[in-house]
């Protein structure tokens, strides 16, 4: 063991990016900047990250409520539609909301109850039991939702959603009708004409409603899949990831990012002489254990990276190794033994006892969490990450 610190991760703040900045350029300038005004030397395999928000920003990858609509229209016509499983969220859903509903004559509204995909919650499971109410199985009506559990408001937003949705469909000019159901399936006796939402569990929602005989059939991530009437769009996440820019327009996810991270990389190596690794990032995958809300709302952690970044961690741990293969040694031999275990460990660890407890994550997962984490989603103004030493080990 040489050096005493191990992975450093650092906010970089940079100048606020508009519609049509040279985001790479941008990175590359604040992050040579940052290290020369903080003395910090740049090193072989440190990793630059890149909020998804800025590179979307300077793409212009925007829509508007009416292309979302003009979408819907041409999609499902004047049927009527059951819009299933969205996340409660002010900032990812209510504008797809407003846009959906507009292009719309009447909405289903089906709400996965006592919490949408990523955890945020009407209720909880507690008063579930105490009405003796299966999630599973028992669909309620709003009207027999409300009489079993009244008004509630989210603990941390101080919003009721299903209050704050339905008026949304409704100044919208568009019918609403809303359920509470967690088979999918259940929307079809509704309406055959369908809108999935969900995120992580789109594939299988799809191929169930299919094949129980959805008539007309989207996810959200068909919803801008390309542009509608010169809006922005994904063509591989549509809608998915979008956020809230105005009360009248969406950001959405970044497009065509792989060239993005590779002219950065490029980049830094001509300012530095460096190969450093780059990726872009959206929602960490981390749960709050107080709110429940699981984080990642994006399709994905990272939409691009630098081919550096591919894989997971090869690690052993070092207390399974200090309590077990080594449990006879203790201070400088112990160091050395370790220090000789991690050097000559396998390639490929998968199924090693040593390795057990280690995080079996991808690189860009771990990577692209900690990231968010540094950079937040408020005010700190730092949407660019440094991080060093994220691949060195105990003998570094």
């Amino acid at each position: 063991m040489e050096r005493m610190i191990g992975t450093v991760s650092r906010g970089v703040r940079c100048p606020i990016i508009r519609q049509g900045d040279d985001i790479a350029e941008i990175v590359v300038d604040s992050i040579v900047k940052a290290a020369t005004y903080e003395n910090i030397p740049l090193n072989d395999r440190d990793v630059v990250g890149i909020t998804e928000a800025v590179v979307a920003r300077a793409q212009g990858n925007y829509a508007t409520v009416d292309q979302i609509a003009d979408d819907i229209r041409a999609k499902y016509g004047d049927e009527t539609i059951g819009v299933i499983f969205p996340i409660l969220s002010r900032n990812r859903f209510s504008i797809c909301l407003k846009g959906i509903a507009k292009g719309a004559k009447k909405i289903v509204l089906m709400l996965s109850y006592p919490s949408d995909e990523v955890g945020n919650h009407l209720l909880d499971l507690d008063e579930l039991d105490e009405k003796g109410i299966n999630p599973w199985v028992d669909v309620l009506n709003e009207e027999k939702y409300r009489q079993l559990f009244g008004y509630k408001k989210h603990r941390f937003t101080g919003i009721d959603y299903i209050e704050y949705y339905k008026e949304i469909i409704i100044n919208a000019g568009c019918e609403v009708e809303i359920i509470f159901a967690n088979d999918c399936r259940t929307i079809l006796d509704y309406t055959k004409n369908v809108l999935y939402c969900d995120i992580h569990s789109r594939n299988r929602t799809k191929r169930l409603l299919k094949n129980a005989g959805a008539e007309i059939l989207y996810g959200l991530s068909d919803i801008l899949k390309c542009s509608v009437n010169g809006s922005g769009y994904n063509e591989d996440y549509g809608l998915l990831g979008s956020n809230k820019a105005t009360e009248e327009t969406i950001k959405l996810f970044p497009r065509d990012c792989k060239a993005v991270v590779d002219k950065i990389q490029k980049g830094l190596y001509e300012r530095t002489g460096k190969k450093i690794e780059v990726l872009i990032y959206g929602d960490g995958a981390f749960k709050d254990p107080v709110g429940r809300i699981w984080e990642l709302a994006d399709p994905v952690v990272s939409p691009a990276y630098t081919d550096g970044l591919e894989g997971q961690p090869n690690e052993v741990k070092l207390k399974y190794l200090a309590d077990n293969d080594f449990s006879n040694l203790q201070g400088k031999e112990l160091e050395k033994a370790i220090s000789e275990y991690i050097r000559n460990k396998d390639s490929d660890l998968v199924g090693a006892m040593s390795s057990q407890g280690t995080t079996p994550r991808r690189l860009t997962d771990l990577i692209g969490s900690l990231c968010d984490l540094t950079s937040g989603s408020g005010d700190k103004g730092t949407p660019i990450v440094l991080v060093q030493g994220y691949f060195d080990n105990y003998t570094n």
